[in-house]
C-alpha cells in the first residue's frame, strides 16, 4: 500500500479508514472530511475528484472494510462539502453508494443506508437527480430480514419523503411510474412503504394524483386483503383521501381514465374480494355516479356485472349504487348498444341462487321496460322463456315480481305485433276465440298451461297464488277466457279437472274476482255472457264445479237439470271432497244470495232440488250435516221478492250446452273404465312377472 496509490489520500488515512474497528475508521473519516474541506477551498478540483474516485474504488472492492471505510469516507466528503457545495458532486458522492444496498453483507447493508442517509441530508434537491434510483433501493430494504437495516431505512426513506415535500417543482409522475411498477407487491413491509408514500404525496395540496388514480386503484383495492391491520388501515384512508381529491375535482380525472377505474371497481366488487374491498368499490361507485352521471350510462351493463351479486349484502350498501342506477337510466336515453348488453348481463343473473339478485335482475326488466319499452321487446323473444320459468321460483317476493312483470308485457302497446299467434299452432276457431285478447296473453296462458301440465306439482303449490296475481294485475275476464279457450282442446282429462278445481276454486273465493263474479251473475255485456259459455264448456269436466258455476250465475234450473245428471257420474272420493267443498263454499259469505233465494218462490225450487241431490250423493259426514241443517232451516210459507222480477230472463241458450255436458260425462266415463282397465292389466302383468 503506497501513497502513490490512494493520493491525495495517505496510506495511513487509507489504513485507518479500512480498519475493522469502527472507532478507527470513524476519526480516518475526520481526516478524509479536513483533507476535502482543504481541497475544495484550494480550488484543488482535480484532486478532490481524485479523491472521491479512491473512495468509490474502496466501495466497490470485495473487502468488507474496504467497503465500510469507503462507506464513511464518502459521508464525510459530502458533509465537508457542505449544503453549498454538494449539489454539483451528487451523483459521484450517491452512485457508489447505492450499489451496496445489494451487499449479501448485513452491515455493508446499514452502514450504505447510514451513509446514503448523510450525503442526501447534504445534497437535499439535489439528491432528487438520482430519486428514481434511491426509491427503488429504499423499497428493496424495506423488507430487510436485519431489523436494524430495515431501521435505517426507514429513516433515509423519511429523509427523501421531508426532500420531496418541501420541493415543490417536484416530478410527481416519476414517483407515480416507480409506485405503479411495484403496486401490486404481496409483501407486508412493500406494501407499506407504497402506501406511506402516496399518503406522503396526498399531504400537500401542491401535489396532485389524480392524473394517475386509474394506474394505482387496482393495486390499491388488493392491498386490503392484507394480513396486517396497519396496512389495511392505511389503505383505506388513502382510498377514502383519493376519493375525497375527486370529489372536490372531478373534471381532473381523464374521462378514459373514469372508465378504467369504473372497471376496477367493477372487478372488486366480486364475491372472490375481501368484504372491505366489496364495500370501499361500492362507494366509489356511488360517488362516480354522483359525480359524472349519463357520461357513465355506457357502462351500465359493468356496474350491474358488481353490484347484482351484492346486492342483498346490507352492508356493502350495494343497493345505494342500484338505486342510483335507476334514477339515472329512468331519467336519460340508453344507446341500444348500452341495452343490449345490459339485456345479456341481465339474462345472466335472472337464475342466480340468491333471491336478492333474481330480484334486482326482475326491477332491471322492468325499469327498462317502463323507460325503453320499444328497445327491449327486440329482446323479448330471450326473455319471456325466461320469466316464463320463473314462474317455478321458490320465492314468493320473485314470483309475484315476475308476474307483474310479464302482465306489464302483456298490457304493452308494443307487444301486438310481437307474436305471431298462428306459429304457436292454435286452429282458426280458437284464435277467433281469442281476438282482442294480447297476443303475450294468449303466449303466456299456453305457456303457463304447459308448465302446470309438465309439472303437477307447480299446479298444486302455486297454481292458486299464479292466477289470483294475474287477475289482479291483468282483468280476470281476460285470464280466465285465455286459459279456457287454450285448455277446451285439451284431450288430457285428469288435467283439466286439475285445472278446473283450481280456476273454480279461485273464481269462488278471491277478492280479486269480485267484479268478474258481478259481471257472471248479472250477464248484462255480450262478453260477460260468451265468457259464461266459454266457462260451462270446460267445467264440464267437472260436474260438481259447474253446478257451483250455475249456482253464482243463479242458473237454478239449470244446476238442478245438471243435478240430474250426476247419476252418470262415478261418485268417487274425488267427486265427495268436490261436493264438500261446494257445500263449504254455499255457507260463505261469497254464496250468501245463494242461501236468500232459498227464501225465493221462484228460485226455491230448483235450488232445492240442487242442494238436496248433493245431500244424497254425501255420506253423513259434517258437511252432510251442514246442508241438511241449511235445508231443515227454510220456513214454508215466507216468500221474498217480486215473483215476476225473480224470474230471471233467459240470456244464455243451454241446450248446447247441456248437451255438450252429456258428451263430456260419456268421454270421462269412458276414460276412467280406461284407466282402470290399463290399472288392471298392469296388476296382471306384475303378478305374471312374479311367477316367472
Amino acid at each position: 500500500m503506497s501513497d502513490i496509490q490512494y493520493a491525495p489520500l495517505t496510506s495511513g488515512v487509507i489504513r485507518s479508514l479500512t480498519d475493522k474497528v469502527y472507532e478507527r475508521r470513524k476519526a480516518a473519516a475526520l481526516d478524509v472530511e479536513k483533507q476535502v474541506r482543504d481541497l475544495f477551498q484550494s480550488n484543488q478540483i482535480s484532486q478532490l475528484d481524485r479523491l472521491l474516485s479512491v473512495l468509490t474504488d474502496l466501495i466497490m472492492s470485495a473487502n468488507p472494510n474496504q467497503k465500510k471505510g469507503g462507506l464513511i469516507g464518502m459521508a464525510a466528503s459530502a458533509i465537508a462539502l457542505g449544503q453549498k457545495n454538494a449539489g454539483s458532486y451528487s451523483k459521484k458522492l450517491i452512485e457508489p453508494v447505492l450499489t451496496c444496498f445489494n451487499d449479501p453483507d448485513i452491515q455493508i447493508r446499514y452502514y450504505a443506508c447510514e451513509s446514503l442517509y448523510n450525503i442526501c441530508k447534504i445534497c437535499r434537491f439535489h439528491a432528487l437527480d438520482n430519486f428514481g434510483e434511491i426509491f427503488d433501493v429504499l423499497w428493496r430494504v424495506t423488507a430487510d430480514t436485519d431489523q436494524n437495516v430495515r431501521g435505517g431505512a426507514e429513516l433515509l426513506d423519511r429523509l427523501l419523503m421531508d426532500i420531496v415535500l418541501a420541493k415543490e417543482d417536484f416530478d410527481v409522475a416519476e414517483l407515480m411510474t416507480l409506485v405503479r411498477d411495484r403496486i401490486y407487491t404481496q409483501t407486508t413491509s412493500n406494501r407499506r412503504f407504497i402506501i406511506t408514500w402516496l399518503n406522503t404525496i396526498q399531504s400537500r395540496p401542491c401535489f396532485s394524483l389524480l392524473p394517475y388514480i386509474s394506474e394505482v386503484c387496482d393495486g390499491l383495492l388488493k392491498m386490503l386483503s392484507d394480513s396486517a391491520p396497519a396496512v389495511r388501515d392505511a389503505t383505506e384512508h388513502v382510498l377514502g383521501q383519493l376519493l375525497a381529491a375527486v370529489q372536490k375535482a372531478p373534471d381532473t380525472v381523464p374521462e378514459d381514465d373514469r372508465v378504467q377505474i369504473v372497471n376496477v371497481l367493477v372487478v372488486h366488487t366480486h364475491e372472490d374480494e375481501t368484504l372491505l374491498a366489496r364495500k370501499l368499490s361500492l362507494i366509489w361507485q356511488e360517488e362516480f355516479l354522483k359525480l359524472y352521471k349519463q357520461e357513465l350510462l355506457p357502462l351500465l351493463s359493468n356496474f350491474l356485472v358488481g353490484l347484482l351479486p351484492a346486492i342483498d349484502q346490507v352492508e356493502l350498501k350495494a343497493e345505494d349504487v342500484n338505486s342510483a342506477l335507476v334514477r339515472l337510466v329512468a331519467s336519460n336515453k340508453l344507446e341500444q348498444k348500452t341495452l343490449d348488453v345490459t339485456i345479456e348481463v341481465l339474462l345472466q343473473h335472472i337464475r342466480h341462487e340468491k333471491v336478492g339478485t333474481r330480484v334486482a335482475v326482475l326491477n332491471w326488466i322492468r325499469c327498462l321496460h317502463n323507460t325503453h319499452a320499444a328497445q327491449i321487446f327486440v329482446h323479448m323473444h330471450r326473455i319471456f322463456p325466461l320469466l316464463l320459468k320463473t314462474l317455478s321460483d321458490t320465492s314468493d317476493d320473485v314470483l309475484l315480481l315476475d308476474l307483474l312483470l310479464i302482465s306489464n308485457i302483456c298490457q304493452s302497446d308494443f307487444a301486438h305485433d310481437q307474436v305471431d299467434l298462428t306459429s304457436l299452432g292454435l286452429d282458426e276457431k280458437t284464435l277467433k276465440e281469442l281476438s282482442g285478447i294480447s297476443p303475450f296473453l294468449v303466449k303466456f296462458s299456453l305457456s303457463l298451461l304447459d308448465m302446470f301440465y309438465a309439472d303437477p306439482a307447480l299446479l298444486t303449490d302455486r297454481g292458486v297464488l299464479i292466477i289470483r296475481q294475474l287477475c289482479l294485475l291483468l282483468e280476470p275476464s281476460l285470464v280466465y277466457r285465455a286459459l279456457c279457450v287454450l285448455l277446451t282442446p285439451e284431450k288430457k282429462f285428469s288435467f283439466i279437472q286439475q285445472m278446473v278445481s283450481t280456476l273454480h276454486g279461485v273464481l269462488l273465493t278471491a277478492t280479486e274476482l269480485f267484479v268478474l263474479r258481478d259481471e257472471l251473475r248479472s250477464l248484462e255485456k255480450p262478453e260477460a255472457r260468451s265468457l259464461f259459455e266459454c266457462l260451462f264448456r270446460v267445467w264440464c269436466h267437472r260436474p260438481i264445479a259447474l253446478l257451483g258455476l250455475c249456482l253464482l250465475s243463479q242458473h237454478y234450473a239449470q244446476a238442478a237439470e245438471i243435478a240430474l245428471f250426476l247419476s252418470q257420474v262415478d261418485i268417487t272420493v274425488d267427486v265427495l271432497v268436490e261436493i264438500d267443498k261446494l257445500v263449504n263454499l254455499i255457507e260463505s259469505p261469497v254464496l250468501a244470495y245463494v242461501r236468500m233465494d232459498l227464501l225465493s218462490s221462484v228460485h226455491r225450487p230448483p235450488l232445492c232440488t240442487v242442494l238436496s241431490a248433493l245431500l244424497m250423493l254425501l255420506p253423513q259426514s259434517e258437511a252432510f250435516l251442514t246442508l241438511h241443517r241449511r235445508l231443515q232451516a227454510i220456513p214454508s210459507l215466507v216468500s221474498l221478492g217480486d215473483p215476476k222480477k225473480d224470474k230471471k230472463e233467459e240470456k244464455v241458450n243451454f241446450a248446447p250446452l247441456l248437451e255438450h255436458l252429456q258428451t263430456v260425462l260419456a268421454l270421462r266415463q269412458r276414460e276412467i273404465r280406461a284407466r282402470h282397465r290399463d290399472l288392471l292389466t298392469e296388476v296382471v302383468e306384475q303378478m305374471r312377472s312374479s311367477r316367472i
